[in-house]
């Protein structure tokens, strides 16, 4: 059995890549998200984790969490992983049904919480509706989300001679408008293009598997041709943006 064979029957679950783990080189961002996201959990009683996966980045915070956390999850195969993982830290997760806004397009999603309901909303890597971030926002609260922008690992998808990504307009500068439209107030805003390195076609072809929308249309059979040509390391580039954001006091009349 081949790389792309054994790649394709691997099991995959949660948001857990660790069967990369040595096949695949990620450039890191210069900034550290999970520690920011630790120091706010210093000064807030409440969170929402938008877009939990399978729970890990969360529960890597356990000795940080406030006192009330909820965590929400559209993915369905990942909802019951991140419950299993995450209720046992007291964390509520609950799943996502209606279809998530595409970034940079006015279509907004309703989340199942009360107005002002959480100091802190995190997401990380998770399409979110920042009029609905605002609104389940306390007055003073934060929103912290490291994002994938826009033109995400092109370079693969040219390779196989798939579509472009998705989303090609989601850029730092689009979320920053969409969240001072919604009435947050911007105050960390930052971008940087990282690299990755797919060292065998093993890896990409997991990969495409774990991330269906990078190529919407992606099977092995489909691919084969194109894949049978990337029996070697492959570089792709990332386009992260980090942005924060706060719900000010309204003003007075």
């Amino acid at each position: 059995m081949d790389l792309i064979d054994r790649a394709e029957q691997a099991p995959f679950t949660g948001w857990d890549f660790g069967y990369l783990r040595g096949r695949w080189v990620q450039g890191a961002p210069p900034w550290d998200y999970l520690a920011l996201a630790r120091a706010r959990c210093a000064h807030v009683t409440s969170l929402l984790d938008l877009g939990t996966g399978g729970g890990e980045k969360l529960a890597s915070l356990r000795d940080a969490l406030p006192a009330r956390v909820h965590a929400t999850e559209a993915y369905a195969p990942n909802v019951e992983v991140a419950r299993q993982r995450l209720q046992p830290l007291g964390v509520q997760v609950t799943a996502i049904t209606d279809l998530y806004p595409v970034p940079d397009q006015d279509r907004a999603y309703h989340l199942p919480f009360p107005d002002g309901s959480f100091d802190l909303v995190l997401s990380r890597h998770e399409a979110y509706d920042p009029s609905e971030v605002a609104r389940v926002l306390t007055v003073g609260g934060h929103f912290l989300t490291e994002q994938v922008g826009g033109g995400h690992y092109a370079e693969l998808n040219a390779a196989l001679g798939a579509p472009a990504p998705p989303f090609s307009s989601w850029r730092l500068g689009a979320a920053r408008a969409h969240a001072e439209a919604a009435g947050l107030r911007v105050t960390l805003a930052n971008k940087a293009t990282t690299q990755t390195t797919f060292c065998d076609v093993g890896a990409v072809v997991y990969y495409l598997r774990a991330v269906p929308w990078q190529v919407p249309d992606f099977t092995v059979a489909r691919y084969r041709p194109a894949l049978d040509r990337l029996h070697r390391p492959h570089v792709a580039n990332s386009h992260p943006f980090l942005m924060e954001a706060v719900k000010p006091c309204p003003e007075r009349a």
